[in-house]
């Protein structure tokens, strides 16, 4: 098994992984995508013991960057043909090495960005060639926890679960009203 302590940058694609992979389109012309509520709070968790997450995506929408501003994801990049380059270049910029980054995907455009990834994870439903190059297949499909499960495997190696979990109850008891992921 890959050194899922070492994780620093949880890097991860979006249609698929944090959504079931379906694009609804409404006869007004606009979409709608499905984002689980569990991997919205687990991403709230890595925040706080400093897992950063990145957004790679190879459509573009508004629907995402809505999403990411919410769970304040910083690294969001949307229209990339080569997740790749992107995650070297992110990598780069964030004085990361490469065995500390980990990435998510479930379909072929995300196998470049999973082979260079010191820790490839792939969702129960991602496709066989997904799964046969990734060291840890989530319990759960995209879009139905599989970013939660991801993150909670990294958190739980690196010995930061109990104090993600400790720290996001306590910002409950200060929100003053404030809404949830």
């Amino acid at each position: 098994m890959a050194d899922l302590a070492r994780i620093r940058l949880l890097a991860m694609d979006v249609d698929g992984t944090m959504t079931d992979g379906g694009v609804y389109f409404h006869d007004d012309g606009t979409e709608a995508k499905r984002f689980h509520i569990h991997d919205g709070l687990g991403i709230v968790l890595a925040a706080f013991v400093g897992l950063r997450i990145a957004w790679l995506t190879g459509r573009s929408s508004p629907l995402v960057k809505r999403r990411a501003d919410e769970l304040g994801i910083e690294h969001l990049y949307q229209g990339v043909r080569d997740k790749s380059a992107t995650l070297v270049g992110l990598t780069t910029r964030l004085g990361l090495t490469p065995d500390s980054v980990a990435y998510i995907g479930d379909d072929f455009n995300d196998l470049p960005a999973l082979r260079i990834a010191a820790v490839a994870i792939a969702p129960a439903n991602a496709i066989p060639e997904v799964k046969t190059i990734a060291h840890l297949v989530t319990p759960r499909a995209g879009g139905q926890g599989a970013v939660r499960d991801a993150i909670e495997a990294i958190l739980r190696a690196r010995g930061d679960y109990a104090f993600a979990l400790e720290a996001y109850l306590l910002s409950l008891s200060n929100a003053n009203g404030k809404s949830s992921p």
